[in-house]
């Protein structure tokens, strides 16, 4: 049904629902979905509740020839949807785990999928927005860790600081164990972690304090297991993970009691981490493949 909006057409249904808005600017908060040649305005999708009967709540909505510029009232709401998706995708991912379906992030945000998608396409672009400032974190703890004078320290306190995050976000201790090519910057971050962490691993070694057979890929696995015992023990023993890093840490320090099986292969270990996001990407068809990947340390050469 046709609803009058501040002198727009508005078509909907009753409850929260999509309408369809006349618009003569095409950036708005919305889905072009055709133009309307006779009165020169783009008929735009958008998300916005709606009242029992079809009746609307008052839309501001441009009028004009086509193509013209300026809506900020739209803008301004595409800016709030953006915000409230990210807020709401923390919460989402920090209950539940980046395994959480899309359809929980836009219930949370009280938005419809659609309006989601139009943020963030995929879902490896929203994991990239809610954790940058995490990774960040992240790759600044490796490099503080570098200036501590005791190497022995800098990388076991490294280590702590980062099984802590994994402890204290659900959905970052999934993000440590998994590698999103389509996502550069997060991508870039745990490089640069990656290449720090080399470094103290390097040092901690010529100390003699880290045992010689103790290889980046096993710090790899701890963050892996440090998640599955958070998954397992978070609702009723939430501080259990600090026992099995502290059972680790004593494993790795020199002088080793016997030798340790051959750690896994760069690569194999990459393809892991991908096969574990992959499973997590609900917005993607699983026939799908990723696009290019980025330039993370677990990216196998060749592709």
């Amino acid at each position: 049904m046709q609803v009058p909006v501040q002198g727009r057409d508005l078509i909907g249904g009753g409850g929260r629902g999509t309408l369809w808005a006349a618009t003569a600017d095409p950036d708005a908060d919305g889905h072009v979905c055709g133009l309307d040649a006779r009165a020169g305005q783009f008929l735009v999708q958008v998300e916005h509740p709606v009242a029992q009967g079809g009746v609307g709540r008052s839309v501001t909505s441009a009028a004009g020839p086509a193509g013209r510029t300026g809506n900020p009232p739209l803008r301004r709401d595409a800016e709030r949807n953006r915000s409230r998706i990210l807020t709401a995708a923390r919460t989402v991912f920090g209950r539940e785990g980046i395994s959480a379906p899309m359809a929980s992030v836009a219930r949370e945000a009280g938005v419809g999928i659609a309006t989601l998608f139009r943020h963030f396409p995929a879902k490896q672009d929203l994991v990239a927005a809610v954790f940058a400032d995490r990774m960040d974190v992240y790759a600044e703890a490796a490099t503080a860790a570098l200036a501590d004078p005791d190497p022995w320290h800098g990388l076991t306190g490294y280590i702590e600081a980062v099984c802590a995050m994994q402890a204290s976000d659900y959905g970052f201790a999934n993000v440590l164990t998994m590698t999103f090519p389509a996502a550069r910057g997060l991508e870039k971050r745990r490089d640069e972690a990656y290449h720090a962490v080399v470094q103290l691993i390097d040092r901690a070694k010529s100390a003699g304090r880290l045992r010689a057979d103790f290889a980046p890929e096993d710090l790899v696995l701890l963050l892996m297991a440090n998640a599955g015992v958070i998954t397992a023990t978070r609702a009723h023993a939430p501080g259990a993970w600090r026992r099995v890093v502290a059972l680790m840490i004593q494993a790795y320090e020199a002088p080793a009691p016997g030798p340790l099986p051959e750690p896994p292969r760069p690569q194999a270990l990459y393809r892991a981490m991908l096969k574990a996001s992959q499973a997590c990407d609900a917005s993607q068809d699983p026939g799908e493949p990723f696009r290019p990947a980025g330039t993370g340390r677990w990216q196998p050469a060749g592709g």
